[in-house]
């Protein structure tokens, strides 16, 4: 076979561990006949039920430390020895930075104490007093850090422990996921090689993987462990930190923090010097790049409350290097899915606790959940990507001194932790495998019909698995096993319930059973055909119409002008290309003009002048271009329905004063919108419901002004409100009160709808002008109507909403 035409060439092959053998792969490695089965990087351990003997043989060895099990030989800084977390709290307590902070606080205290009257200037005792009151808010404050460093930061103490730990981790974990975790030997070796010198210079890894799962850091930890590694730090919210599992966390890694810090700068200076107290010292480091777990399976946007502590590392000269390290976790199937559907679905989240967790733990032993695959990005140093990005700014636009807090060192960080975010999440999903589940179920989101043959159901997962090489993505490595082993296990792993089958037919026909839940695998692969997909909704506004070409083809700038406009539109949802919007659209139509998808017809100078579907698309049903549609038409649908919700929020033609609707109550009301809509025919997909999808779309219509938001420091007591910018606001007809279907906010309304997939009950405009907006306005007025009346149902005066910027918690599961 040419290498070129090798499906396997970007697949990195795996690294097999068998008991205390590790073999590694060579690319040409070709899998014996006979042994089809693959093997996965933690080796099943015996059970005691079937193999008592070897069951404890096997508990022994780990009791002993037997050979890797001792964890000696360990590449990175030393850890897990008695004494660790004691010598680790002196230090953070004891750093110039913390104790500057305290010092701070104190003389802040004794400022109010001298106004309030507490320590008086005529006193003849004053500077003794003032002494003495100094020196008890101090040791109250030292006190204070003390307990706080205690319950946060990570306990490595004991080998015994974490032998332990990993051997009953693996247990449960093997069992659930029964394929094991995979990894590329390439990118482990590369790793190790890294690991050598950062271990030499003192220096910290830190890893940034993607989060869909709690098993994401249990895994990583699970293969630092395993080929000896110095196990990272792992930044967790402190919803975890429950009985006895939030001990046994603390001891394997797990760094306790807050998911909001509020306005307490002596426990944001704490997880300021933690940090830089680690990474002085070289220890390794995890934390989320997306803050929280990703319950749509697609990234999510970079949050920086954590990097923005690294950054500052660097910037004040506390920390000189780290090494970052991007990750990604996938999966055949997440544990957690059906769960993230009820919270996506408006079902609140139910607060982590033991009960559950043990319940939860004994039912994940009987699943069946196929493997994990973690791949590793090529390691770079932060400070020669810091070098390289303040060399882009102007001459003389730097300060010296980064770590002084001004406009422009902020805008300077900002800029700083946005760029290296987005970077992150790029190289995410360069070195991201697409599992069989995401293939399958990317294909069933994507035809048309019922149900689909399995015939044709491979033929399609052979395709889309060509497409996604071509996109230079990797597929999951299978060695020598035939496609439709691949499919059959695929679809065993997604279960009856979100895949059924028809038998008694020609051939088994398999159709979604809960599309909701296996849109979480279709949004894995999303991301490499971001660009296409956007091109084809584009070209849909004169598709839907129908006819031949002539009908349509759609103009060069027609085009641009609507990519443009939904590039914008989901630029907090999706991660793009960074070679600009001209680059990106003209390399797009080349390619999908390559793929024989569209024809662009061009003027003397070369120019595309209009882009239609291709004669070959056409013949073949237009089943590639409703691909890329299929995949973009949810997410449409979902800012569409927030928009629409929007112009409900219009006030009352009685109503003179701004009033200023919950933010969350008006966001809850938009899902209640979209399911009456998906409920009525209105609707096309009930994804478009999605509780984040809508939050996406609110956040974007702010950033755009067509909301103001207030928020405020105290989100419990004072929730964020939002009203419609007097610029967008729709207009009523005097007459009735009725909303009317013009104004800003309305045409951008359309522009969106433009995109939308067409449907039986979609294709009259006086439909959505008409009942929909009826709809709209009348859970709007529920609104508005809660928002003027207090708790006991007594009309409340004023409607005005003062409120400053507020921060929310950036890290946690």
């Amino acid at each position: 076979m040419a290498q070129e035409d090798d499906p396997t060439r970007d697949s990195a092959p795996d690294l097999q561990i068998l008991g205390d053998q590790i073999t590694l792969q060579p690319r040409s490695y070709v899998e014996p006949a006979q042994q089809e089965k693959e093997e996965a990087l933690m080796h099943h351990m015996a059970r005691f039920r079937s193999e008592p003997l070897q069951f404890l043989r096997e508990v022994s060895l780990y009791v002993s430390g037997t050979g890797w099990r001792a964890y000696d030989k360990v590449i990175g800084q030393p850890i897990f020895y008695s004494g660790f977390s004691e010598q680790m709290k002196n230090a953070v307590v004891s750093a110039p930075l913390l104790q500057d902070r305290i010092r701070q606080l104190a003389d802040l205290r004794l400022e109010v104490e001298e106004k309030d009257g507490w320590l008086r200037k005529d006193d003849p005792d004053f500077e003794a007093k003032k002494a003495h009151r100094r020196s008890a808010i101090h040791q109250g404050l030292h006190e204070v850090a003390d307990k706080l460093t205690s319950d946060m930061i990570c306990k490595f103490e004991s080998k015994t422990f974490i032998r332990g730990a990993y051997y009953l981790v693996t247990q449960l974990l093997t069992r659930a996921y029964h394929q094991g975790i995979h990894v590329s030997s390439e990118e482990v070796l590369r790793l190790r090689k890294v690991a050598e010198e950062a271990e030499r210079k003192k220096q910290s890894i830190i890893f940034l993987p993607s989060h869909r799962s709690h098993v994401d850091y249990v895994s990583m930890q699970l293969i630092c462990y395993r080929l000896g590694l110095a196990l990272p730090v792992v930044v967790a919210g402190d919803n975890l930190n429950f009985p006895v599992v939030g001990a046994f966390l603390q001891h394997a890694g797990a760094m306790w923090i807050r998911r909001s810090f509020g306005n307490d700068s002596l426990y944001t200076t704490l997880v300021q010097t933690y940090i830089d107290t680690l990474l002085q010292n070289g220890y390794n480091f995890e934390c989320f790049i997306e803050g929280g777990r990703s319950r749509t399976g697609k990234l999510l946007s970079p949050k920086f409350g954590i990097l923005s502590f690294i950054l500052d590392s660097l910037l004040s000269g506390r920390v000189e290097d780290a090494i970052i390290c991007p990750v990604s976790t996938q999966y055949d199937k997440v544990i957690e899915t059906e769960g993230y559907v009820t919270e996506l679905l408006g079902v609140p989240k139910k607060k982590e606790n033991l009960a559950d967790f043990l319940s939860g733990g004994t039912s994940v032993l009987s699943l069946k959940l196929g493997r994990v695959d973690v791949r590793f990005h090529e390691p770079w140093s932060l400070r020669g990507y810091i070098d390289d990005q303040l060399k882009k700014f102007a001459a003389g636009s730097v300060p010296r001194d980064l770590s002084v807090r001004t406009p422009e060192t902020v805008r300077i960080k900002q800029k700083l932790l946005r760029t290296m975010g987005y970077k992150v999440l790029s190289e995410i999903n360069d070195v991201s495998v697409v599992m069989p589940t995401a293939l399958i179920g990317t294909v069933l989101l994507t035809l048309r019909g019922r149900g689909v043959g399995k015939t044709e159901l491979m033929r399609r997962v052979e395709w889309l698995s060509n497409r996604v090489r071509a996109k230079g993505g990797r597929v999951a490595h299978f060695g020598t096993a035939p496609l439709s082993d691949v499919v059959e296990r695929g679809l065993d792993v997604l279960g009856k319930d979100l895949v059924g089958v028809v038998s008694g037919l020609a051939e088994p026909t398999y159709y979604a059973v809960d599309r909701f839940q296996l849109s979480f695998y279709r949004n894995m692969t999303i991301h490499l055909f971001i660009s296409e997909a956007l091109v084809s909704a584009a070209m849909y506004t004169r598709v839907k119409r129908g006819g031949g070409p002539a009908v349509q083809d759609i103009g060069y700038d027609d085009l641009r002008s609507q990519v443009l406009f939904l590039s914008s539109l989901f630029r907090g949802e999706f991660i793009f290309p960074a070679d600009g919007l001209a680059a990106n659209l003209e390399k797009t139509l080349v390619g999908l003009e390559h793929d024989r998808i569209i024809h662009l017809a061009r003027d003397e100078g070369g120019n595309i002048i209009t882009v239609g579907l291709s004669d070959e698309e056409r013949t073949a049903g237009r089943e590639n271009y409703d691909f890329y549609c299929f995949l973009i038409w949810p997410f449409i649908e979902a800012s569409w329905l927030a928009a629409t919700s929007l112009i409900g929020l219009t006030p009352p033609l009685n109503q003179k004063e701004d009033i200023w609707i919950e933010l969350a109550k008006a966001q809850n009301s938009a899902q209640l919108f979209g399911k009456t809509l998906y409920h009525q025919g209105d609707l096309s997909y009930f994804e478009a419901v999605n509780k984040e999808t809508l939050k996406n779309a609110y956040s974007r219509f702010e950033e755009e002004g067509i909301l103001y938001v207030v928020k405020s420091k105290d989100a419990k007591t004072n929730p964020a409100r939002l009203r419609i910018s007097h610029d967008w606001m729709p207009s009523r007809d005097p007459a009735t009160g009725d909303l009317v279907p013009t104004g800003r906010l309305w045409e951008f309304t359309e522009k969106i709808a433009s995109s939308r997939r067409e449907g039986k009950n979609r294709r009259d405009g006086a439909t959505v002008s008409t009942r929909v907006l009826h709809l709209s306005d009348l859970l709007g007025k529920r609104l508005f109507e809660e928002a003027t009346r207090g708790p006991d149902g007594a009309k409340r005066g004023g409607g005005a909403v003062v409120g400053g910027g507020g921060g929310e918690g950036e890290e946690g599961g």
